[in-house]
């Protein structure tokens, strides 16, 4: 069977033995949405999981903030706010009471406009709309984990506190969405570095919730703080929302969770010898900071101790200043691992990622790149899928099975009961 591979504008293919091969990994058909955007949010604010409806918590005088996402973000808040508002002044809460605060955790501060876009112009005009500033925190108290939980002043001092996001899956926190607007999202460096140095731990991993260390260290966080209700929305590829949900920070987010697993989350039969995967071609797969993504959604179908083939052009180099020094800092996979533990710094988060990845398994990159500097990486390199799959075999045996994932950042895998790359 020939199997054909996105590799930057062009095609990768490869010759794969059908006995071979368990399965060939696809996004799910998702259905088409019969409702609008507006109607979609309005319908989850009229039917809050877990919580009564918004207009009843809420009280005339009360101080509100809502804490949505940053630009960094697909969330789309200027969907979201014309009925949160209304839902709000339906409580008798005024204008003038209301904040809405851009979660930019350590990410850089909003331009003006870039605030009027992600708030929307009715809201921009309306309301205050205003960055998180991590400089301005106070001491909530310490999530048994250790993480001290310093929050926003105008967040931890407000009456009410209502978070918004988007679900996805996320590849330490399980997810994204719920309590992760608070934490990272209005939280310090310190917290933060606390929190996701979590993520080298078993169980800190895509589509777990349950038993994640990093999750549950979130969710602990925000507890300590209190989120009075989120709106949470599940978009398609194109940035659409899908489905809304909205009440309690916990079941709220758990139902958006389950919704989104119809669409996102792949059944496979078992974990493979062998992992193809790519990002789908241009523009997501430029650099190897954006083939992360495909590369930890392949590990949770790979046997340890197996291949996973990961293509991608990677034409513009590793992407990010950060995490390129990381890896040219280090002598074996390791070393990325153990920096992270003592120091969680962006970028860096990503090099121990795939660090861990490769603890676990073999990677073969096929890529635009030298050998030379693949082998700094700490991967084998190849010009074509054809050859890395060729030594794959000879690796693993003319019997290896095979699971291929043309689509990996969009395709997450799970075999139950098995052990694959958890």
């Amino acid at each position: 069977m020939r199997l054909e591979f996105g590799y930057d504008t062009g095609v990768q293919y490869a010759e794969v033995p059908e006995e071979n091969l368990l399965k060939i990994l696809r996004p799910n058909e998702i259905p088409l949405q019969k409702q609008d955007e507006e109607s979609l949010v309005r319908g989850a604010l009229s039917a809050p999981i877990g919580a009564p409806l918004l207009r009843s918590t809420v009280q005339p005088g009360e101080k509100v903030v809502i804490v949505s996402s940053d630009i960094s973000r697909p969330m789309p808040t200027w969907k979201v706010m014309p009925a949160l508002l209304d839902e709000l002044y339906a409580g008798g809460v005024l204008a003038k009471d209301i904040t809405l605060i851009f979660a930019r955790g350590v990410h850089r501060a909003h331009t003006d406009e870039e605030r009027r876009h992600l708030a929307g112009e009715r809201a921009y005009k309306e309301i205050r709309c205003i960055d998180s500033d991590r400089d301005d925190a106070v001491m909530v108290g310490t999530t048994s984990r250790g993480t001290p939980v310093e929050i926003m002043r105008a967040v931890a001092e407000a009456d009410r506190r209502i978070c918004l996001g988007n679900i996805e899956f996320h590849y330490f926190a399980g997810f994204s969405g719920g309590a992760k607007a608070i934490m990272p999202g209005v939280s310090t460096r310190t917290s933060i570095r606390f929190n996701h140095s979590h993520m080298v731990e078993p169980g800190s991993h895509a589509g777990k919730l349950s038993g994640n260390p990093v999750r549950e260290d979130i969710e602990e966080a925000a507890a300590m703080v209190g989120v009075d209700f989120i709106v949470n929305v599940v978009l398609d590829a194109h940035k659409r929302i899908l489905h809304a949900v909205a009440g309690d920070v916990t079941q709220a987010h758990r139902a958006g969770c389950a919704f989104l697993e119809q669409f996102y989350l792949t059944p496979i039969p078992a974990c493979a010898d062998i992992v193809l995967v790519s990002q789908g071609g241009a523009p997501k797969d430029a650099n190897l900071y954006q083939l992360q993504k495909a590369l930890d959604n392949a590990k949770h179908a790979v046997k340890p101790g197996g291949v996973i083939i990961l293509i991608g052009c990677a034409k513009e180099g590793f992407g990010e200043e950060v995490f390129e020094a990381w890896f040219r800092a280090a002598q074996k996979p390791q070393d990325l691992i153990d920096r992270l533990r003592e120091n969680f710094v962006l970028g860096g988060h990503k090099a121990a990622a795939i660090a861990m990845v490769e603890q676990m398994a073999d990677i073969y990159l096929v890529s635009d790149w030298t050998d030379e500097a693949v082998k700094q990486i700490f991967m084998t390199p190849f010009s074509t899928v054809e050859d890395a799959l060729g030594a794959a075999f000879k690796k693993c045996g003319k019997k290896a099975t095979l699971l291929a994932m043309p689509y990996g950042g969009s395709t997450l895998p799970r075999v139950q009961q098995a052990q694959c790359g958890q």
